[in-house]
């Protein structure tokens, strides 16, 4: 033997049989499947969750012990219980496992409420979840219509409630009634009621008369059996009707959370009919009665009034008496208005006689003022001479003044006058500027253009000036 089979570890052989994982896993789901084919266990149910495939996935608990329970989407709609976390029920399936995971869990196939007891909590935490949401507010709740000319009735066909409300309204006043067929118990009963009341919202637009008032009813029976009735969508439907709704289920003590939604509760279906109608011989009676009073009143009424006016009447007097003395008085005032008109004529002749022995003839203003025109003529006539010497007198004297203060005489003497190139006196030497171009005025109106020179320094002798290089300019300081 070499040394590297001499190092190997021994290997020791069994006859036990061996698995692979996934062997023993589907053995163990086959045991359970056939040892627990058909069980019903009872506990609380918990941590419930719809899948997206629309499976259930759960949990049933007691105080000792905690198994997954699976409900597959097909059985979870035929389940006469809806789950709700904290429901004691008793389920009915069968034991599997799920190998992924190694957990075993119970199958349902079919699921009822543990008791009485469970029911009752069942139904009073629904009755505090919808009641919160306002469903039962008494604000929210509808008045019942006096007469309604339809109803409409949601109850089995063939029961003994339709012949019951039909007979008691054909007793106190017949009218209209339209038929909702459902189930009142069972598995579908209450899609079939909360579609019963929503389809009457709307059934006038299939050419049916609209209800005025909704009768939701059945006859009594055990809280099994008036479950259908205190679901949440029988709830929701009636709460959210449009129509005024009567609830009628079961008998005087039988209460369901219909009733809490509902406008109305009636303690039985023959109760609902009584509420929704009144009695007809009743209210006939009540017309009639009314009429009696209405016309026995009006007679008072025109009596009273009769007796009153006569009254008055005989205190008002006789009209024609009271007429006389409104003549007599009409007469005296006619006879005092036309003297007074005769008075305002005369008053306003003497005024216009007087205003006219005031005016004078046209003919004799226009003479007169024709006068006054002649007059003022000949006075400006004999005025203007004098004005006119007066003012020519005084114009001569004036134009001596002007000659003699004339500098064009002051020119003839020997001066002459300086301006600049743009025609402005110059009356003094310091202003004017080397090289400036001047016009220098000398009688005669003789003008002579000359250009400024700077002031040389005059030498010992006179110089000789230059001569001028225009013969029309020259040097101010030649």
């Amino acid at each position: 033997m070499s040394e590297s089979e001499a190092s190997k570890p021994e290997t020791h052989r069994s006859n036990v049989p061996e698995f692979s994982v996934g062997d023993l896993a589907l053995s163990l789901k086959r045991t359970l499947e056939e040892n627990f084919a058909h069980v019903r266990v009872r506990g609380e149910l918990s941590r419930i969750s719809i899948a997206g495939s629309g499976h259930m996935y759960s949990s049933l608990k007691d105080d000792r012990a905690v198994i997954d329970a699976v409900c597959w989407k097909g059985t979870l709609s035929k389940l006469s219980v809806k789950p709700e976390e904290g429901l004691e029920v008793i389920c009915t399936g069968r034991i599997s496992s799920y190998p992924k995971s190694s957990k075993y869990q119970l199958i349902i196939e079919s699921m009822e409420l543990a008791g009485e007891g469970a029911l009752l909590k069942m139904l009073e935490e629904r009755k505090k979840k919808l009641g919160k949401e306002g469903l039962f507010a008494p604000e929210r709740k509808k008045q019942l219509p006096f007469l309604p000319a339809t109803i409409g009735v949601i109850t089995s066909p063939t029961g003994a409630v339709i012949r019951d409300i039909l007979h008691r309204l054909a007793d106190r006043f017949p009218r209209h009634v339209l038929l909702w067929p459902v189930l009142v118990q069972g598995e579908d009963a209450a899609r079939q009621i909360a579609a019963a009341i929503n389809g009457f919202q709307t059934i006038h637009e299939r050419g049916q008369p609209r209800p005025d008032l909704l009768i939701v009813a059945r006859g009594g029976g055990s809280l099994e059996d008036l479950m259908a009735f205190n679901e949440e969508e029988v709830v929701r439907a009636i709460a959210a009707s449009d129509i005024p709704v009567i609830s009628a289920v079961g008998h005087e003590t039988d209460t369901t959370l219909a009733d809490y939604a509902a406008d109305v509760r009636a303690p039985t279906p023959t109760g609902a009919a009584e509420i929704a109608v009144p009695v007809r011989a009743d209210l006939i009676a009540q017309i009639l009665d009314d009429e009696q009073r209405l016309v026995s009143g009006m007679g008072r009424l025109l009596t009273e009034q009769r007796q009153k006016t006569e009254s008055l009447s005989a205190r008002l007097g006789d009209p024609a008496r009271l007429l006389e003395t409104q003549t007599q008085r009409l007469d005296h005032l006619s006879d005092k208005l036309a003297g007074l008109f005769t008075r305002f004529l005369n008053t306003k002749k003497h005024a216009l006689i007087e205003n006219a022995v005031r005016l004078r003839h046209p003919k004799d203003r226009i003479a007169e003022a024709t006068q006054k025109l002649e007059r003022w003529n000949e006075q400006l006539e004999n005025l203007a001479p004098k004005l006119t010497r007066d003012k020519s007198q005084k114009l001569e004297h004036l134009g001596k003044m002007l000659n003699a203060y004339s500098f064009e005489n002051v020119l003839q003497r020997g001066f002459c006058v300086v301006r600049d190139e743009k025609g402005k006196l110059i009356p003094d030497a310091h202003t004017i500027a080397a090289n400036q171009r001047l016009d220098i005025q000398f009688r005669g109106k003789k003008h002579v253009q000359a250009i400024a020179t700077p002031d040389p320094k005059p030498p010992a002798k006179k110089a000789r000036a230059a001569k001028a290089p225009n013969a029309s300019q020259t040097s101010l300081f030649d």
